[in-house]
């Protein structure tokens, strides 16, 4: 039976096509499927090009194979089951075979970055993250059509409960119940966007997509020719360029008007040929950036430049970057393999990326790869270009620049946005030093906002980056009042209440994501859904006074995440240790286990800070020690009595709501879904929460000076040093931890850092021996703050023990011999490399690791003037 589709779906779908804006469709259903066909007939009628390509996306399995051959096994087994009728044509097996169709798997999505569909259609809800979110969406072009099928629900709430595949790496032994806030947020965002619809398998538009009701189509601003204002902008550019060597058949090559600027705004530099200019490119993804740089590097190849070096933190990162080399020198008419040669890594971790690219034409001249920690190969460096700067650690980016041409650029937000400490601290310091210096370095900053695949505004990228706290960089308000940090508090954060998709904790959790952003120079989309549906995560702000008489938020200081840890049974730790196997999450207690062979350990209950994050504005003003003080003082029971507690945890639990209540009172086809109401405050005070009994607290990052310092300073000890430096940042992974006053635990007295001492005892003796292997490039400094040795530097004379204790005690370390050898070498009677050298290194690890006792006097020594 035909059934006429409801007008206001063509339309959307038709004012998508004239603006270039893409749109939403949900359908549930467990016939949703066969209407993707119809969906996509339409929006071939509404496209004046070819046929829309269709990026099909996965868990695990397709109703029909994409193997043509098995494809047609199915059918007939289909048959045989009564299941398909073989008189009638089905409409689906027609839409697969006619091509056209890319499947790609869930966990294979990242291969489908950079290239662009018509249609993308996501099924198998289950497996979906925030990270496959953004990659599969940013690959529609504009016009086109996200679809999102889903299986035959009684009411939408039940997407709430709806046990996600990621769920399984957030259940830890002692924390199992995930909860999905961030799937209720999900939907109620998707409702408030004007550019979805919510449908069942036939079409009918549920009431949750009521602003539908009032779509109209479109008027489209064209020009006699069928270009927008934009195209038409952009063609003006290429024509005035036209005849301009090398710049003119390289701005052909650009998409957007905005791209077209930079490229020119690089080329203006290569021109210049004073090799004192920086330009810095910053956009959101999917903008052209790596395009532009791509282009640029060709125009700086014909204009004579000999040695360009490309750098970012994996040469996989660079395929665009050097496709667009490629496309320049096609455009400037370079031939492959007579005037330039394209060179390949045999390096399997590059996965035969390109790394340099040889140029016989004119002169020979090279643009090669480098690596971001390789500075010391620039020295005959004319340009250096580093794509995705901000996902490079500052230390290592500043190293890189020189008295050379150097081209930036990074993705400020979208998917793969990183941090801002690029844009914050070296952009920002450059900019200060061009100003302050007139014969200095020139510092230019583009930025680019029009999107290469869809027109500007589209509701879907806006959806998308407030869904994902993609775009945040605007999130972070000016402080109104800097207090001390001795005025501010610390309150927890009900998570039930921050992902209830209200205004103000939508606004509240915009912020605390933006200072994620600013103070992380990695952040992911999947972070986000961490935060929300963990059982073992809880969150803390750290607020200056709240005046309760303004009706405004208060200004977020200092973010604080921590995880929950431990309480495993003694039998899972002697099965990890046999098995030489770690389950997810626990990640202290594991690492701990394995290091010291212990199994008592994982049966103590912790927390471990995950993230913490300081305001930009006010970074080492002392916030971030005033939280992490706090935060050890509650969880030690100081800040309010136990008692206390009791009436304010019966009133809170009596205001909580359980998210699976609004689906138990209506259908899919009545309801409409609003946030929910009765929510427990956002903000609880310490004072007014029972806090959890734990033994320690525990925090894991990559090894810096800075950092281990801060956490010395608040008396963390070490007991984990990786052996192996990331790849990422270079930096060594450290784990440390501080035993908490606990009742059920006997530190014996021991020493300052109570159960933990003997173990970081171990640790230091472990890490003295390993410090002329594994770690012999750490830094001095930074390896003498983690031994902490006990040396007196004063010039009063040590409690020495007695000489016979003293020799009684050495005698364990070294021979009769080892001592004559050393009275011998102090008497200047045999040479150093004689064996003492080995002594040397023994008394050192004695000396470092407290075994023995010393003093070391100053000596002044004169010299001639």
């Amino acid at each position: 039976m035909r059934k006429k589709v409801d007008e206001r779906i063509r339309t959307l779908i038709e004012n998508g096509v004239k603006t270039r804006h893409r749109s939403i469709f949900v359908i549930i259903g467990d016939k949703s499927r066969d209407q993707i066909v119809n969906l996509h007939y339409m929006l071939s009628k509404s496209v004046i090009k070819a046929r829309p390509t269709v990026l099909w996306c996965y868990k695990d399995k397709l109703e029909l194979s994409s193997h043509k051959k098995k494809r047609a096994k199915q059918i007939k087994k289909l048959m045989q089951r009564g299941l398909l009728d073989p008189e009638k044509v089905d409409p689906f097996s027609l839409f697969v075979e006619s091509g056209g169709l890319t499947y790609c798997l869930y966990k294979d999505s990242e291969r489908v970055l950079g290239n662009t569909f018509g249609m993308c259609v996501l099924q198998d809800f289950e497996a979906l993250t925030p990270n496959l979110l953004a990659r599969t969406i940013e690959t529609v072009e504009g016009g086109g059509l996200i679809v999102l099928l889903l299986r035959s629900l009684s009411s939408l709430t039940n997407l709430y409960t709806m046990v996600m595949d990621v769920h399984e790496r957030f259940r830890t032994e002692s924390h199992s119940e995930a909860v999905g806030r961030f799937n209720e947020r999900f939907l109620l965002s998707i409702a408030s966007c004007k550019a979805c619809v919510v449908m069942d398998d036939e079409l009918n538009i549920l009431p949750v997509s009521s602003h539908i009701k009032s779509i109209s189509p479109v008027p489209v601003r064209e020009d006699f020719e069928g270009l927008s204002e934009a195209e038409r902008d952009l063609k003006n550019l290429k024509e005035q360029l036209n005849d301009d060597i090398p710049v003119g058949p390289l701005i052909r090559k650009c998409c957007t008007l905005d791209q077209g600027k930079a490229v020119i705004t690089f080329l203006d530099a290569i021109l210049d040929k004073t090799l004192r200019s920086t330009v810095a490119l910053l956009a959101a993804r999917g903008r052209g950036k790596s395009a532009a740089l791509g282009l640029a590097i060709a125009g700086a190849i014909a204009a004579g430049y000999s040695n360009i070096f490309v750098t970012a933190p994996s040469p996989e990162n660079l395929k665009t970057l050097f496709e667009f080399v490629c496309k320049g020198f096609d455009a400037l008419e370079y031939k492959e393999h007579m005037d330039f040669d394209v060179v390949k890594s045999n390096n399997p971790e590059f996965k035969k990326a390109i790394v340099r690219i040889n140029i016989y034409k004119q002169h020979r001249q090279t643009i090669q790869y480098i690596q971001p920690h390789e500075h010391e190969k620039l020295s005959q460096v004319e340009l250096l270009v580093i794509d995705e700067a901000a996902a490079i650690p500052l230390p290592a980016v500043k190293s890189l620049l020189g008295h050379y041409l150097v081209f930036l650029s990074s993705t400020v937000n979208g998917y793969e946005g990183t941090g801002r400490s690029l844009s914050l601290k070296l952009l920002q310091q450059l900019e200060e030093q061009s100003r302050e210096s007139a014969n200095g370095r020139l510092f230019k900053k583009i930025e680019l906002s029009e999107s290469i695949r869809y027109a500007s505004g589209d509701p879907i990228e806006s959806w998308l980056h407030s869904l994902l706290c993609l775009d945040v960089t605007s999130a972070i308000p000016n402080i109104n009042r800097i207090p001390p940090p001795s005025e501010c508090d610390l309150y927890y954060v009900n998570r039930d209440t921050l992902f209830s998709y209200h205004k103000e904790s939508e606004l509240f959790l915009q912020r605390m994501m933006a200072l994620y952003v600013a103070s992380h120079y990695k952040n992911s989309p999947n972070d986000l859904q961490l935060m929300a549906d963990a059982p073992a995560h809880h969150l803390f702000v750290l607020l200056g006074p709240v005046d309760e008489s303004k009706n405004q938020l208060p200004d977020i200081l200092c973010v604080i995440q921590v995880s929950l840890e431990g309480q495993i049974s003694r039998k899972s730790a002697i099965r990890s240790l046999s098995d030489g196997y770690q389950p997810s999450g626990d990640q202290i207690p594991w690492k701990f286990c394995e290091q010291f062979q212990d199994t008592v350990f994982p049966s103590l209950s912790g927390a471990r800070i995950v993230r913490i994050a300081t305001h930009p504005s006010v970074m080492r003003s002392g916030y971030g020690s005033q939280a992490v003080e706090l935060l050890t003082r509650y969880f030690e029971g100081q800040l309010t009595p136990i008692s206390e507690v009791d009436d304010v945890e019966n009133v809170t639990e009596a205001l909580h709501v359980r998210v699976t209540e609004a689906a138990e009172k209506a259908s899919l086809l009545e309801e409409n879904i609003k946030p929910r109401t009765n929510l427990p405050p956002l903000l609880v005070h310490l004072r007014e929460r029972r806090p959890e009994k734990l033994h320690y607290i525990g925090v894991s990052f990559g090894l810096t000076l800075d950092l281990f310092r801060f956490w010395r300073k608040h008396r963390f000890a070490p007991f984990y040093i990786g052996q192996i430096q990331s790849t990422v940042t270079g930096e060594h992974t450290c784990m440390v931890l501080k035993s908490l006053n606990n009742d059920d635990i006997e530190d014996g007295g021991s020493d300052q850092w109570g159960f933990y001492g003997p173990f970081y005892q171990d640790f230091k003796r472990r890490f003295c021996r390993l410090l002329h292997l594994s770690f012999r490039e750490m830094e001095y400094k930074l390896a003498m703050s983690i031994l902490d040795p006990k040396i007196n530097f004063m010039e009063l004379e040590p409690t020495l023990p007695p000489l016979d204790g003293f020799f009684s005690s050495i005698k364990q370390f070294l021979s009769p011999h080892d001592m004559k050898r050393l009275e011998a070498y102090t008497n200047n009677l045999v040479d150093f490399h004689l064996g003492e050298f080995r002594l040397h290194c023994h008394m050192h690890r004695l000396l470092f690791c407290s075994a023995l006792v010393c003093r070391v006097k100053t000596f002044h020594i004169l010299r001639d003037r």
